[in-house]
C-alpha cells in the first residue's frame, strides 16, 4: 500500500509543483525555497552542529500552538537546536515572527514532499534526534523513513475529529501503518485519544491542549492598546479568522443589525490572499472601510465614519483580541470546524462561536459550560447577541471573567507533553 501511495506522489509531483507556482501568483512565498520542498540542501558544517529536535507545524495555527512547546524544549535542552518545518508561507512567516528571538538555535525549513528519497535527504541533512508532529500531521513515508533511521516520532497536541477519522479510515491500511509507526501520541482530549487509538497508534496519553499555555507577549498587548487608542471609545466587535463564504454573511447581518451607535466591525480574514477580496465586499455594501495597514503612520486614527476596520496583517491576532470588546471566532458559521477560541479567552474576552466547531469540540464545549462563550445559530443571531452584550457591560464583563477562568484552568499541557519524551534526547 505504501508503494502505491509513493507512486501516486511521484506521478502527481508535476501537478503539485504547477499548483505551487500558480498559488505563488497571490502568495509569492509559494515560489520561494523550492529546494527545501524537494529535499535539496547546501553542504552541512563539519560535525559541530548541536543536537537537533525536529518540530513540524504545518501552518499558522499549528505554529502558534507550538510556541509553548518550542520555548520549553529549548529551555530543557540547552545544547540542542530546533528545526521547525512548515507547509505554507504564512506558517513560515508566523514562525519567524514568534521564534526570531531564539536566533541560530531555531532553523526553519519547508517540509519535503512525502516521498522516501526526499524525506530521507532531510533526515540525513539535519540528523534529528526526534520528530515531533503537531496536531494532525500524519505523513506515511515520513513516519516510515524515521522508523528506518531510528528517529522516534511523537504526535503532540494531537486532535482527530470524527470527520477526520472517517477520512483516515477510507485510506485503510496505509493510515493504520502510519499510526503504528508513531512512538507516542499526546492527545488533547480523551475523545481524540480514543479515535487515534482506533487507527492503531500503540501508545496514546491525554495531555490537554498546549494552546492553553500560550503566553500573551507584552508587545502584543501594547500594540492592542495602541490600536484601541486609534479606534477610540467606540464599541468593537471582532470577527476573527473568518473564512470564504462567511464575510458576506457577517457583512449583510451587520447591515441589518441594531447595534449600539458607532459600533466598529473589526474583520480579520484568516488567509491574507483574501484581504483585497474582502475589502471589495465591504465597499459593495456601502460601508466606509479602513485597513489596519493604513494605521501604521504616526497619528493615524480610525475615522468616525468608518464602519469596518479590515485586519490586513499577519502575526497581530493577540493585538486584535486585546483591542476588541467581543470576539467571534470564524470558520464556525460554515461547516469548516472553527478556529481556536483559547486566545481571546486567555485575554478575558467574551467569545461567540457558530454551530460548526468540530475542530475544537472539547475546548468549545468547556468554554460554553464555563460561561465564557456563547453559541449562535447564524450571522443574524451573532449580531443580536453582540448587541445585547455591548449594551450590558455587567454581563459582558462577567462573561469575560468566565472566559479567563476557563483558560487558566486548562494550563499545563506543555509540561505533561515534555514528560513523555524519550530519555536521553
Amino acid at each position: 500500500m505504501l508503494r502505491l501511495y509513493t507512486l501516486v506522489w511521484w506521478l502527481s509531483l508535476p501537478l503539485v509543483l504547477l499548483r505551487l507556482w500558480l498559488r505563488g501568483r497571490q502568495e509569492p512565498g509559494y515560489r520561494q525555497h523550492w529546494n527545501e520542498r524537494l529535499g535539496i540542501y547546501g553542504r552541512r558544517a563539519a560535525n559541530d552542529e548541536p543536537h537537533t529536535i525536529w518540530v513540524h507545524a504545518v501552518s499558522v495555527g499549528e505554529t502558534r500552538a507550538a510556541e509553548p512547546l518550542v520555548d520549553a524544549l529549548l529551555k530543557q535542552y540547552p545544547l540542542s537546536r530546533i528545526v521547525l518545518t512548515h507547509m505554507t508561507p504564512t506558517g513560515r512567516a508566523t514562525g519567524k515572527s514568534l521564534f526570531g528571538k531564539h536566533g541560530a538555535r531555531l532553523v526553519q525549513s519547508y517540509l519535503p514532499y512525502d516521498m522516501p528519497s526526499l524525506v530521507g535527504r532531510f533526515v540525513r541533512h539535519f540528523e534529528p534526534r526526534i520528530c515531533i508532529l503537531m496536531e494532525t500531521e500524519v505523513w506515511p513515508n515520513l513516519i516510515a523513513e524515521c522508523g528506518r533511521r531510528k528517529v522516534p516520532v511523537m504526535l503532540a497536541n494531537a486532535r482527530l475529529s470524527e470527520r477526520s477519522l472517517r477520512k483516515a479510515q477510507r485510506f485503510g491500511g496505509i493510515m493504520r501503518e502510519a499510526a503504528q509507526g508513531i512512538g507516542h501520541v499526546a492527545a488533547q482530549t480523551e475523545a481524540d485519544a480514543e479515535r487515534i487509538r482506533s487507527l492503531g497508534a500503540p501508545k496514546v496519553d491525554v495531555t490537554g491542549s498546549i494552546k492553553f499555555d500560550v503566553v500573551v507577549p507584552p508587545a502584543a498587548l501594547a500594540l492592542g492598546a495602541q490600536l484601541r487608542q486609534q479606534i477610540g471609545q467606540r464599541p468593537v466587535l471582532l470577527c476573527a479568522s473568518t473564512r470564504e463564504g462567511e464575510e458576506e454573511l457577517i457583512l449583510d447581518a451587520f447591515a441589518r443589525a441594531a447595534l449600539p451607535e458607532g459600533t466598529l466591525l473589526l474583520l480579520v480574514p484568516r488567509h491574507p490572499q483574501r484581504f483585497d477580496a474582502v475589502e471589495a465586499m465591504v465597499h459593495e455594501r456601502g460601508f466606509a472601510v479602513q485597513r489596519r495597514s493604513a494605521l501604521r503612520e504616526p497619528g493615524a486614527v480610525v475615522e468616525g465614519a468608518t464602519r469596518v476596520l479590515l485586519g490586513d496583517s499577519m502575526g497581530e491576532m493577540f493585538a486584535y483580541y486585546s483591542a476588541c470588546d467581543i470576539a467571534f471566532i470564524g470558520g464556525s458559521l460554515q461547516p469548516l470546524g472553527g478556529q481556536n477560541l483559547i486566545e481571546p479567552a486567555a485575554l478575558g474576552k467574551p467569545v461567540l462561536v457558530g454551530q460548526h466547531t468540530f475542530n475544537f469540540a472539547q475546548a468549545t464545549e468547556d468554554a460554553l459550560a464555563a460561561g465564557g462563550a456563547r453559541r449562535v445559530a447564524d450571522a443574524d443571531e451573532l449580531m443580536r447577541t453582540a448587541a445585547a452584550l455591548l449594551q450590558d457591560s455587567a454581563a459582558r464583563e462577567a462573561m469575560g471573567r468566565n472566559a479567563l477562568s476557563f483558560a487558566n484552568q486548562h494550563r499545563g499541557a506543555t509540561a505533561r507533553t515534555l514528560a513523555l519524551l524519550p530519555p536521553g534526547l
